[in-house]
């Protein structure tokens, strides 16, 4: 059972990646544009950010093994679609189609591995192995995208969803019992409020980026985006079922920390999106050298997020999320001083700072955004923290490549070719993506000093990285 839910968790981990490194190759082949480019992965988060509180209580209502491999199923014929896509509208609907199959499969996935796992050293175990492969599958998405890319295609990183789907639907359908289903409504409109409010919000960046922020169709996204999110409030507020439980905003840590993650989403995938380009294209690494490339990050994610989950009971929370977020900080900051010129080994340096810092913070933030929560709103709280996640990468992915496609705009032509000056100018949009990212940790860093309080108690963490369930998680002055 554990290995059919651990596989499950991977495979659609994997797959917010592995589309990175193919990105090159997919805009030569169908033809999207720099700012298009974009919704190959935002198609895909936010589809799953947006339904992934749906999913969860779909789950509830439906039986969470029956939803599981709907979502599994869904997901791998949208992989088969999308790697025979021949034109971008069609990979733009099979990465959508993939996001709510996941958005089906990820929070059923967890809550069977709960009810299997009873509380205390076992679920803290089990939970340690559903983390690693969490962190650990950014990774593997890289390298396997690269491998994929150069040595076959990149329809291939679509493709190699099928057989792994088909053997996850045969899998679950063995070793998975089915659950009880729970009386209770579907908050259709919260999710459909939510989801397209979210994203008409993106795309107004992303028209901004490419026709002006005075463009009609721009102002137009910003203010359909901003009528339905503020429809959603007042239909939460009214909701006997809602989706998100208002209440879990009340506590101010929960809320500072859960716009923590978002912000550090928002900058993690646009240092995937833009470095990926920059060290193919400027760079002409390969594919695979790219893949490889990032796996620094990933080693220090993991190593440090071990550290910082031994350290939060003797130091707390606060101190390892700005410390940890310092760090992000400057790799940023590093990172936007690259040049066409600039070498691995100055890259590197940016690399391991990322994945320390991240590292340190992850866990601790985990931790601040599940504290205190009452044992009914336990669900929609990991929803919350899984949401801000997705969302956080799809709206910060619009907003740095529409900032980086106006300051490439506006860059000074810089070269004999034509090819050099489009180099040139993908630089300094980069180096204004960066810049813009290492701006909005450092904001975090802020508000993370000014608004979480000190607790009195650290939450207890096993080895593996897991709050010990055991003890209180926060207890707040």
């Amino acid at each position: 059972m554990l290995a059919a839910i651990l596989t499950t968790q991977l495979m659609l981990v994997l797959d917010t990646t592995i589309v990175n490194v193919a990105l090159p190759d997919v805009q030569q082949a169908l033809g999207f544009t720099p700012t298009g480019l974009s919704w190959v992965l935002n198609a895909y988060t936010l589809a799953f950010g947006g339904l992934l509180l749906l999913g969860a209580r779909a789950g509830d209502l439906l039986g969470r093994r029956r939803v599981l491999l709907a979502g599994i199923t869904l997901f791998t014929l949208a992989s088969f679609v999308g790697g025979l896509a021949a034109h971008p509208g069609t990979l733009l609907a099979a990465r959508a189609a993939q996001g709510i199959g996941a958005a089906l499969a990820a929070p059923s996935a967890l809550a069977l591995l709960m009810g299997r796992f009873p509380e205390g050293r076992e679920r803290a175990r089990a939970l340690g192995y559903f983390s690693a492969v969490s962190i650990g599958g950014s990774a593997i998405g890289l390298i396997a995208g690269g491998m994929l890319t150069q040595w076959a295609s990149w329809r291939w990183v679509m493709f190699v969803n099928v057989p792994i789907g088909i053997a996850l639907v045969l899998l679950a359908r063995a070793v998975l019992t089915e659950t009880p289903r729970h009386t209770g409504r579907f908050d259709l409109a919260g999710a459909a409020t939510s989801t397209v409010g979210m994203t008409a919000l993106v795309y107004g960046f992303v028209s901004a980026a490419e026709s002006g922020w005075t463009d009609p169709r721009t102002l137009a996204s910003f203010l359909v985006g901003g009528l339905l999110l503020s429809a959603f409030i007042l239909v939460e507020l009214r909701a006997s079922s809602p989706i998100t439980p208002l209440r879990l905003f009340a506590d101010r840590t929960r809320s500072t920390a859960l716009g923590a993650r978002l912000l550090l989403m928002a900058a993690m995938t646009g240092l995937f999106f833009f470095l990926t380009q920059f060290l193919q294209d400027v760079l002409a690494y390969s594919p695979l050298a790219t893949g490889f490339a990032f796996l620094p990050i990933t080693v220090m994610l993991l190593v440090f997020s071990q550290v910082s989950a031994r350290a939060m009971g003797r130091v707390g929370i606060k101190p390892l999320m700005v410390v940890g977020l310092s760090f992000t900080t400057v790799a940023l900051l590093l990172l936007s001083r690259l040049t066409a010129d600039s070498t691995y080994p100055q890259i590197l340096v940016a690399l391991l700072l990322f994945g320390l810092g991240n590292g340190l913070a992850f866990v601790p933030l985990t931790a601040a955004g599940l504290a205190g929560v009452d044992p009914a709103d336990a669900g929609a709280a990991s929803g919350l923290v899984n949401a801000a996640q997705q969302i956080g990468g799809a709206l910060g992915l619009a907003v740095l490549v529409s900032l980086a496609q106006s300051a490439a705009r506006a860059a000074e032509p810089l070269g004999t070719t034509a090819a050099e000056i489009a180099q040139h100018a993908f630089v300094v949009g980069a180096q204004r993506a960066f810049l813009v990212g290492a701006g909005l940790i450092a904001v975090t860093v802020v508000l993370l000093v000014t608004l979480v309080r000190t607790p009195r108690r650290a939450p207890q963490a096993s080895p593996t990285g897991v709050v010990d369930e055991r003890e209180p998680v926060l207890v707040l002055d």
